[in-house]
């Protein structure tokens, strides 16, 4: 992969107003947002842990896709890059995470299965698009790291996902900065806490959303205690937007003056 420094994307299948908020309020970064095709959304990382080597790039970015999905409700695929090599994330809501790992050269580390659930939860088509996946997964001493990212959008493009111009995975953080700035782009600025329940009187609800809320919190407590334990930045985040999405119909039962 030539050395290229780490670096990463978000991409949301969603458009801005879903991803808008939930990033703005729960992924805590300075991201850049914008449009990527059709029913598509990117976020590029102003900065991120791992700039500093206190923290692996992928398990970052395996946490903001699972807070992202979960606050916009949507798949987030979360693509990646260092000196050792890439691949990719995609967070489904509550579901098990699903990876795929290429070393510099391109050689493949993951499950066949893998990528096959990777083309269900996106919608692909089960007989041509998983074709086009299928020589990610084989032996190529002519594609490295970089260059299955590529592939890998390539396909997605059926989807609808068109990236900006410039804006090519295995690039520097810089040149994804600037690809993105050209973009009809907007800055979501880093936030800390959870949004506020609404103002004004009680809103009970029904009972399913207050347990609901019960069930995100202690979820959430489970994953920020799992992600402390492994130095996970990400995966605190996500246990933070589960947290928070909890709170709410709970903060909601109480009246406020």
């Amino acid at each position: 992969m030539n050395a290229t420094p780490a670096g990463a994307v978000l991409l949301c299948r969603a458009d801005l107003a879903a991803v808008r908020t939930p990033a703005a309020h729960l992924l805590r970064e300075r991201m850049l947002l914008a449009p990527a095709g059709d029913g598509w959304s990117l976020l590029v990382p102003e900065g991120g842990p791992w700039q500093d080597g206190g923290e692996a790039v992928d398990a970052v970015l395996g946490g903001w896709a699972a807070a992202l999905s979960i606050g916009a409700g949507r798949p987030v695929l979360a693509l990646w890059w260092d000196d050792d090599g890439a691949g990719l994330t995609l967070a489904s809501g509550f579901r098990r995470p699903v990876g795929y790992v290429w070393l510099a050269d391109g050689t493949p580390v993951g499950e066949d299965e893998a990528m096959r659930t990777f083309a269900a939860r996106l919608g692909l088509d089960p007989v041509l698009d998983l074709q086009a996946l299928e020589p990610l997964t084989a032996e190529d001493r002519e594609s490295d790291a970089r260059a299955r990212l590529i592939a890998l959008t390539a396909v997605l493009t059926h989807t609808g996902l068109a990236l900006p111009t410039g804006l090519v995975p295995g690039a520097s953080a810089e040149a994804l900065r600037t690809a993105a700035h050209a973009a009809a782009v907007e800055e979501v600025p880093a936030t800390r806490g959870p949004r506020e329940a609404p103002a004004g009187g009680t809103s009970p609800g029904p009972s399913w959303h207050r347990a609901a809320g019960a069930a995100q919190l202690a979820a959430g407590v489970a994953l920020v205690a799992w992600g402390v334990r492994r130095r996970s930045g990400g995966w605190v985040t996500a246990g933070a937007v589960l947290i928070a999405h909890g709170l709410v119909p709970l903060a909601r039962e109480r009246p406020r003056p």
